[in-house]
């Protein structure tokens, strides 16, 4: 959420921004209208309010009993109307506040801009697409040939876009998940352990509602929802909660499970497990004071970056241009591994700085200084790394000539001795 300061002395500078992003600017014009009606009717019910404040005060003197009971009853009615009134302005408040939930975050001014993903530059690439001296053969039939991916039964559990991980195909993931904990632990993260099932507000504070309800699991009649990404537990473990200046930075990291209703076109991306409704990924997230964000967001990077270099994948960095930054962020990189049977990258993570977006929406602050007034933290979130793309650009890069799959050197210890997959 925006700060409402902002939009009231600054509604052109704020449209501005939002057209960078194509966002739509009407919503502006919406909330101030709706902020003039709230500051009139407020100045309506405290007249009222003062006006029976006063006559209170002149009824506790009368001595005549017959004037002093009719202007008792006359002050009912003005009773009746401060009620009115009341609701009115609890009307109007909560439809500002709405308002004001639907509008996404501006980007930060380095952002270059673009409509959509053909605006993104590429910041930065190590290692370069190798000749595998045979032809690379896409994920989908190493893993069914070495039979450590069913897809067939995938489909009868689940459904299209599901699969089952056999063997060595689930341990190697399993392989992958603790890895990259343990690695984020090493680089300065706590790791947590949060439910893959929260409350409605959550997803609210994560910024997840009302922008993408169509594309979320819910059970309606519990309240709960199921998480897209551990962002959401993550952001709101502070929710309601002043951090003192000491505690920051909060880095963090965690592994979920993410479930997504994608709507996803039936000719694109069909084979293998690039797409699915359900996949696992390890987040980072931090709450930091706001002078350091930006700062933060290249740390961040550089943590997501160290996770491919590790795996020894060719991978590439783009800084996100304005129109294909996410809601919620006002500045992102996406990491791509490259995928030598798909001939293509495969983003596995994108690190964004979302400022007090989302702070504001969960209410979590901090103090600068003892006995300072709060102020709202900035969050980062940033994958480390989506598993399913990630194991893709393993599978297709550590390929032999035999049709076997070397695990990759950092991976070997998970693996219980095994150092290739035949």
């Amino acid at each position: 959420m925006l700060d409402i300061k902002l939009i009231r002395e600054q509604p052109e500078w704020v449209k501005q921004q939002l057209a960078r992003a194509g966002g739509d600017t009407t919503s502006v014009d919406t909330v101030l209208a709706l902020d003039e009606q709230r500051r009139v009717l407020l100045r309506d019910v405290e007249a009222l309010k003062a006006e029976r404040n006063t006559v209170s005060k002149e009824i506790s003197k009368m001595q005549d009993a017959a004037e002093r009971e009719a202007r008792i009853i006359a002050m009912r009615s003005v009773g009746d109307r401060i009620a009115a009134m009341d609701r009115e302005v609890a009307d109007v408040e909560e439809r500002q506040r709405l308002a004001m939930l639907e509008i996404r975050n501006l980007p930060y001014a380095d952002v270059p801009d673009g409509v959509d993903e053909t605006g993104n530059v590429v910041v930065a690439q190590e290692g370069e697409p190798r000749d595998l001296g045979f032809p690379a053969r896409p994920h989908w039939e190493l893993a069914e040939a070495l039979g450590i991916i069913d897809f067939e039964r995938g489909v009868k559990l689940a459904g299209t876009r599901f699969y089952v991980l056999q063997g060595l195909g689930a341990k190697l993931q399993r392989a992958l998940i603790q890895w990259l904990l343990d690695l984020h632990v090493e680089q300065g993260y706590r790791e947590v352990y949060t439910p893959f099932i929260v409350k409605e507000h959550c997803m609210w504070g994560a910024g997840q509602l009302p922008k993408f309800s169509d594309n979320l699991y819910r059970d309606p009649d519990a309240g709960f929802w199921l998480v897209p990404t551990a962002e959401v537990p993550l952001t709101n473990l502070y929710a309601d909660e002043i951090l003192e200046a000491s505690q920051l930075p909060v880095n963090l990291c965690a592994y979920t499970p993410c479930f997504r209703r994608e709507q996803m076109s039936a000719g694109r991306d069909v084979r293998g497990i690039k797409r699915g409704h359900q996949f696992d990924k390890v987040e980072m997230y931090k709450f930091v004071a706001p002078t350091t964000s930006y700062t933060e967001l290249e740390t961040l990077r550089e943590h997501a970056e160290a996770t491919c270099r590790l795996l020894g994948i060719p991978f590439r960095t783009k800084l996100l241009c304005t129109g294909d930054t996410g809601f919620a962020s006002t500045k992102t990189y996406d990491l791509e591994l490259w995928a030598p049977g798909q001939q293509e990258w495969l983003e596995v993570s994108s690190c964004s700085n979302v400022e007090a977006f989302q702070a504001r929406r969960a209410n979590v602050r901090y103090r600068p200084e003892p006995g300072a007034r709060p102020e709202y933290v900035h969050t980062l979130n940033g994958s480390g790394l989506g598993v399913p793309r990630t194991m893709i650009a393993i599978m297709e890069n550590f390929q032999q000539a035999d049709g076997s799959i070397r695990i990759p050197d950092v991976l070997q210890p998970y693996m219980n001795g095994h150092e290739v997959i035949r």
